[in-house]
């Protein structure tokens, strides 16, 4: 079949799907015969032009580039301002949120809206890991001065099962009161009283962005024990801004409960 059917027929292949992937594939000849007999249709051209498209690796890198300037879309080739608006996109993100494949697809939409051609999955799995690293660094490094031996083991102490208690003072502190009873005020008080006993009311978090503070005390309201414990290190940060965080709304609790009860009387 002649060579120059071949050639328009795959540069129109690569115009279609960067336009609706958001990518190429390397081996433009699996795309989906349905889609390729559709558009070979379109052009008046048999569909079967298109095996044998882009052996000649400069042939498809070519082509994507025509397709590349003509649709007004960017690159992310090393130093562009691209990858530059990429790396970060994915690094704030990275601080609101954990899940490699939820940081993936984030990433995969910005591209689509942006124009910009996504890069290989491999090399987009490695920017979300290096993302995420950089979030921990980024959390870790402000809070370090707070994060005294004391504090650590105030901390701990969180995910240790309380005899008294029945259960860890984390899930202790994570059930909230259901309603204004002479028993619940109690167990609500001496929450607060227990999270002033280490300083919790006076954690500075500032450091951090809002977002990644709400963000690491929802990882621990959410996490079980062992899955915390798991973390190591990086679960100090987590407990910390949770028991900060916990110390505001126990006190909201206490004085809504009150009020509760006196509307009551």
């Amino acid at each position: 079949m002649h060579a120059s059917i071949q050639l328009e027929l795959g540069l129109a292949v690569q115009l279609g799907t960067l336009s609706w992937l958001g990518f190429v594939p390397d081996d433009v000849a699996s795309v989906p015969p349905t889609a390729v007999a559709r558009l070979a249709e379109q052009l008046r051209l048999h569909p079967g032009a298109l095996q044998g498209y882009g052996r000649r690796d400069h042939t498809r890198t070519d082509h994507l580039k025509l397709v590349v300037k003509y649709l007004g879309w960017k690159t992310t080739a090393p130093g562009s301002q691209a990858l530059k608006e990429l790396t970060q996109f994915l690094l704030d993100r990275a601080m609101e949120h954990d899940s490699p494949t939820l940081l993936f697809n984030l990433a995969r939409e910005y591209l689509m809206s942006a124009h910009v051609v996504r890069p290989g999955p491999t090399v987009l799995a490695k920017m979300v890991g290096e993302a995420r690293t950089g979030a921990t660094a980024l959390t870790t490094e402000p809070l370090g001065h707070l994060l005294t031996e004391e504090v650590r083991a105030d901390l701990e102490r969180l995910l240790i099962v309380d005899v008294g208690l029945g259960m860890t003072r984390l899930e202790w502190l994570r059930q909230g009161a259901r309603e204004a009873t002479a028993s619940a005020v109690k167990t609500s008080i001496d929450k607060l009283l227990w999270l002033r006993a280490i300083d919790a009311h006076t954690v500075d978090l500032s450091a951090l962005p809002n977002e990644r503070r709400r963000f690491l005390a929802t990882v621990a309201r959410r996490s079980t024990n062992q899955a915390l414990d798991r973390r190591e290190e990086r679960k100090y940060p987590i407990l910390l801004a949770f028991v900060a965080q916990a110390a505001i709304d126990q006190l909201d609790e206490v004085v809504a409960l009150f009020d509760q009860a006196r509307v009551r009387a």
